[in-house]
């Protein structure tokens, strides 16, 4: 990992942005500010898996660390709030922020107060109460239907809990929602250190990267991601294409691919992006069938083409790991993001395993996004090797489909 992990660097590059001009702008961070004795509303994201009451995976926790530690040095009183899961209908116990209090505890240890309320009565004697070096941490703000209707009454509640509002939760960021986009409208509103981060190396990744820029895309649907393989057919120097979206690829050509998964819908948009990226574009060269879907199914790894009916693809074959590792070896810039076939088998993993290999190994700049890619990563003990672990989905694609991220232009110029 890079020095901006998990400590402090007073000297940070400066957060820039891209606007749907095109024209640079640059964002206040909380170095950039007086926090001495003021109650700071930092919105983290804290959407952690919990199993049995108990934080299951901290890295979204620890990434917060930096930001939180910089405001309890500089005497700051720390509001944090999140949300967590999607619960349908106001409060439920299996969404509650609490176990994550209790985590972030531990991790700074000292005491971490927590409300049972994001906004409200509860939380408004909690935050009066809390004292400069001391965190509270709220509610899971998606207890409120307002919060993602971006109700300004929510807003304002969240807005009346601190003098300043910090949006460190890149992971949240495209979101309008009350506590990403409405509150910071009402305080003095700045970025976090992680917030910093992810944008400095998906920015630069997208608007000047060192050549040659090599992208790796995969995952179910190429729907999801159409405006992304677009926008990076234009930046990148390759786009190597792997996972179900291949799938749809291979029939636009007009290959049979039997029982595999395909986004039907999409078929004439992946005839365009083909005809678009033209020899930027690669798709696997030879693919692992299975027979159903399954671990235990029968299995045979074939080169590309013609797949009879009652067989499926589940992942990229060695060929394929091979000529993209040669490309990824190759590479000065490297943005991964979604598994090359069914990665929760693992005996389908073999491609996407291959491909964190390649990364890792690789001397480009490399940033990895994507719950299943970056789980392919962290499980072949290759985290240490990344240059960047982006903790935001949704974000960092919206961010490399050259889109503004809401929670992010609401902040503060410098």
């Amino acid at each position: 990992m890079d020095e901006f992990d998990f400590t402090v660097d007073l000297v940070l590059p400066l957060v820039l942005l891209k606007n749907r001009e095109g024209a640079m702008f640059k964002k206040k961070l909380v170095s950039d500010i007086d926090v001495k004795g003021k109650k700071v509303l930092v919105r983290v994201d804290f959407n952690v898996p919990i199993k049995d009451g108990v934080v299951s995976d901290d890295t979204r926790i620890r990434a917060a660390l930096p930001t939180i530690s910089y405001l309890l040095d500089h005497g700051a009183g720390v509001i944090l709030c999140s949300h967590l899961g999607r619960p349908k209908d106001g409060p439920d116990p299996k969404y509650t922020m609490r176990p994550t209090a209790e985590y972030l505890s531990r991790l700074l240890n000292r005491p971490v107060a927590f409300s049972e309320e994001a906004v409200g009565p509860v939380a408004e004697a909690a935050a009066r109460s809390l004292k400069p070096g001391e965190v509270l941490v709220l509610e899971n703000t998606r207890f409120y239907p307002g919060e993602t209707k971006n109700d300004p009454h929510v807003a304002q509640q969240l807005a009346a809990l601190a003098d300043i509002y910090v949006n460190d939760a890149f992971g949240s960021a495209h979101r309008a929602h009350a506590s990403t986009e409405g509150v910071a409208r009402l305080l003095p509103a700045v970025a976090g250190f992680l917030m910093e981060k992810e944008i400095k190396y998906l920015g630069q990744a997208i608007e000047n990267p060192k050549r040659p820029f090599v992208a790796i895309l995969g995952g179910a649907k190429i729907g999801d991601k159409i405006g992304v393989i677009r926008n990076l057919l234009k930046k990148a120097d390759l786009v190597l294409i792997g996972g179900g979206m291949a799938n749809t690829f291979f029939k636009a050509q007009g290959y049979p691919v039997g029982d595999s998964l395909v986004d039907e819908e999409s078929l004439d948009t992946a005839r365009q992006l083909l005809a678009e990226g033209q020899s930027r574009l690669r798709l696997p060269k030879d693919v692992v069938l299975a027979n159903s879907f399954e671990d235990s199914a029968e299995r045979k790894t074939i080169e590309m083409g013609p797949i009879q009916d009652g067989w499926r693809i589940m992942d990229i074959g060695p060929e394929t790991v091979a000529s993209f590792g040669k490309s990824i070896q190759g590479a000065g810039t490297i943005v991964w993001n979604g598994p090359m076939g069914v990665f929760e088998f693992p005996n389908f993993a073999q491609g996407t395993f291959g491909i964190a290999r390649a990364v890792a190994e690789s001397s480009a700049v490399s940033i990895v996004g994507g719950g299943d890619s970056v789980a392919a990563i962290n499980q072949s003990g290759l985290g240490a090797k990344i240059t960047h672990i982006s903790t935001g989905g949704g974000a960092s694609l919206e961010m490399l489909e050259g889109l503004v991220l809401p929670g992010v232009a609401v902040l503060q110029d410098k």
